[in-house]
């Protein structure tokens, strides 16, 4: 197994070094096959998640530039612990700053649409992959966007 490519994964994606290890190993130390089976991973890691109940989470607010669109956000998880974590947070501010910009009229939209820093990943997907990364369900509970 390649230790270099594992670490760079595990750096760019925050997913665990053992579903790193699965990829690699079902792909051959191939990073592109690694890649698309990390997704496949992730996606069915967070579906085993989906019956979890979300109890925690978190608040964000974000005021984008001008004071002129404001977006208040509930992106819960299952316990404070994961809410109280950093990349938790960070995940939050960039959805928050996503709906700002794409005004998503429900969180159905929301989810669906392209991400708006990385077009070829969906709402869902970068959900997805916090989700994997932490090990527990996350979802947007709701939103409210302001616009003067």
């Amino acid at each position: 197994m390649n230790n270099d490519l594992l670490k760079k994964l595990r750096e760019e994606t925050g997913i665990s070094l053992a579903l790193i290890r699965k990829a690699l190993a079902e792909s051959g130390d191939d990073e592109t096959k690694a890649r698309t089976a990390l997704a496949k991973l992730g996606a069915d890691a967070a579906a085993k998640k989906e019956s979890r109940e979300t109890k925690a989470g978190r608040i964000e607010a974000y005021i984008h530039g001008g004071s002129r669109v404001g977006v208040l956000l509930e992106l819960r998880s299952e316990t404070d612990f994961v809410s109280r974590n950093e990349e938790f947070a960070k995940l939050a501010h960039e959805i928050a700053m996503h709906i700002a910009a794409m005004g998503p009229a429900s969180v159905e939209e929301l989810v669906a649409q392209p991400f708006i820093k990385n077009p070829a990943q969906t709402i869902a997907d970068l959900i997805s992959a916090s989700s994997a990364s932490f090990g527990e369900r996350i979802i947007v509970g709701q939103f409210v966007r302001y616009e003067l």
